[in-house]
């Protein structure tokens, strides 16, 4: 979609944001993730697939892989995981003055209150048949007059069990009003934004990006490697995975099914310079604007970073290196939390407000970890045996060399920066 040498230096073409917009648009919360996986992802995969390459289906779930050598167990299969679930919140009752409760899942309460929300009813008359109710906001007070002196002043918070969602209910008969529209306990709720070109260069924002646009960067992943001829030596396997927002458990039925000898998962990550009060916990000063992430710690292959990052560097694409400790919190522990023997790693894309309305990217970074993944795809591929390779050269730390003082002086190795 660009014939700029290094497109993560530049704004994203709008075609290509257009392809981000639709998928991470995409109404797919937990459990009904085909509208994003069938409706928009597996059509577009079909439309560069290369003859020979195949999209997998499943019985439990809707999440798809698009396989570069299907039935090729003994090549070495690297598996790309973005995951298209999204925070499913649902209808847990509804009261006689026509307020439909509702919970809040992953969502911070009062991030929700008042910001529009889509209401998908499945028809108790025709099972697996959905409607759509559109125009509903969700509340919690009503109006701060009706709030309690603590909440007024900002010492106490919104309870979950507040929350529910204002369909303007009026007249006889609220309750009964809601149950003629089949509306019941257990339907979906999400928010209605779709992203939009923020007021900064190379910025948007929106609701969803996590992880929409884990999903776009697997997807435009895998048009470079089919637009460059496909792999040689490397299975690749473009998965989108499901039920990520409960536990990761699409993304380890992905890793059973499948026994990828490497994984990389695709998530989104946090801008923590420009995080609000957190100055004291010292975190690793990620930023948006500054490049892709990679996660370094828990269960990420240093031998796969190394790769990773080496190809960044020969690219000159910006990378910073994230601090994961015990869990890389996203579907890169596929393969582990399957019992699969694979190496793995995670990479990511700092963003602001995650879960909320309102979540913000940059176009630069997304790009640069899409072609960072499509090189390393191609540097993995180069090698002459990838199952030697990561069986006989894990680190050993009982080699390492001894490190003295270095001096003050500033060495002129800076990681390279996007330019403005």
């Amino acid at each position: 979609m660009t014939d700029t040498p290094s497109p993560w230096t530049t704004a994203m073409p709008e075609a290509q944001f257009e392809l981000m917009r639709r998928i991470l648009a995409a109404p797919s919360p937990v459990g009904l993730e085909g509208a994003m996986t069938y409706g928009v992802l597996a059509p577009y995969f079909e439309s560069f697939a290369p003859e020979g390459w195949q999209l997998h289906q499943y019985k439990g779930h809707a999440g798809v892989v698009l396989d570069t050598h299907p039935g090729c167990d003994d090549m070495f299969k690297v598996m790309l995981i973005g995951h298209a679930d999204k925070i499913r919140m649902q209808v847990r009752s509804i009261g006689e003055d026509g307020k439909v409760w509702i919970n809040t899942d992953s969502f911070l309460p009062t991030t929700l209150i008042g910001h529009e929300v889509k209401l998908f009813s499945e028809n108790p008359d025709a099972p697996g048949e959905y409607r759509v109710i559109e125009g509903g906001t969700v509340e919690a007070l009503g109006a701060i007059h009706f709030a309690d002196p603590g909440v007024r002043a900002g010492d106490k918070g919104v309870k979950k069990e507040q929350i529910y969602l204002e369909l303007q209910i009026h007249g006889e008969n609220k309750k009964q009003q809601v149950l003629n529209l089949g509306v019941r306990p257990g339907d979906t709720l999400i928010l209605d934004r779709p992203i939009r070109h923020g007021f900064s260069p190379d910025t948007f924002y929106g609701a969803y990006l996590d992880n929409g646009l884990g999903c776009f960067v697997t997807a435009e992943v895998a048009r470079l490697i089919a637009e460059a001829g496909g792999t040689d030596n490397v299975r690749v396997l473009f998965a989108i995975a499901s039920y990520e927002e409960i536990g990761r458990f699409g993304s380890r039925v992905l890793a059973g099914e499948l026994r990828p000898d490497a994984v990389i998962g695709v998530d989104v990550n946090h801008d923590y310079v420009a995080a609000p009060g957190i100055g004291d916990r010292r975190m690793q000063p990620l930023e948006m604007g500054k490049g892709f992430t990679m996660s370094v710690g828990a269960i990420a292959s240093e031998q796969l970073n190394r790769i990773i990052e080496s190809t960044a560097r020969e690219q000159g694409i910006p990378m910073q290196r994230d601090m994961v400790g015990v869990d890389t919190g996203t579907d890169g522990m596929a393969g582990v939390l399957a019992a699969v023997d694979c190496v793995a790693t995670s990479i990511g894309f700092p963003i602001r407000n995650m879960h909320t309305i309102s979540e913000t990217g940059n176009t630069r970074d997304v790009l640069a970890a899409v072609h960072a993944l499509a090189a390393s795809l191609k540097a993995l591929d180069k090698l002459p045996d990838p199952h030697r390779e990561f069986r006989d050269n894990h680190p050993r730390l009982d080699q390492a060399g001894a490190l003295g003082h270095q001096g003050a002086e500033k060495p002129n190795t800076e990681t390279p920066e996007v330019s403005d």
